[in-house]
């Protein structure tokens, strides 16, 4: 197979999809190394347990009423 380079240095892999991500490595002046990189999976969705827990624990904390925070935030 042989691919071309336009004027904007770019090559177009006919089984590559969009997206796809390479790694290139240059072994010498003419050989080059394509690796397919694979995305890692999604993070799984938190439970509403989860998301829950995770409020209770965190250290952003309010001590304060929404109206004293209305008075500190809003102008006279």
């Amino acid at each position: 197979m042989t691919v071309t380079a336009d004027s904007k240095k770019r090559v177009v892999i006919p089984w590559a999809k969009a997206g796809d991500v390479f790694a290139c490595e240059q072994r010498d002046e003419n050989h080059f190394h394509l690796a397919r990189l694979n995305p890692p999976p999604p993070p799984k969705k938190m439970t509403k347990a989860q998301v829950r827990r995770a409020i209770k624990n965190s250290k952003m904390k309010f001590d304060m009423t929404w109206e004293e925070l209305r008075e500190l935030t809003r102008e006279p």
